[in-house]
């Protein structure tokens, strides 16, 4: 998967980047996509999880506190946190 993401500067210059997403090893369908957060004081954090863009395949790769976390459930987003009940 190749994605033009534009970048628009105070001059009004904008800049076309392609972007090549790896495949998926598991699914070998998906793409893997980079998904970024927020740390608990507000830095960013880019890359923090891959997800597989094929929705059969569910194949995520996650970084918490140092440790890297494979396959946990997906949730929506909606709703309450599962995590925020432990």
């Amino acid at each position: 998967m190749v994605v033009q993401v534009y970048y628009t500067f105070l001059e009004e210059v904008e800049i076309v980047e392609n972007v090549s997403f790896p495949k998926c090893l598991k699914c070998k369908v998906g793409d893997l996509l980079p998904l970024s957060d927020f740390g608990s004081q507000g830095a960013a954090i880019y890359y923090k999880a891959w997800v597989c863009s094929n929705p059969d395949c569910g194949f995520n790769l996650k970084i918490r506190n140092g440790d890297v976390y494979l396959n946990e459930p997906i949730f929506s987003g909606t709703g309450p946190n599962p995590r925020s009940q432990r």
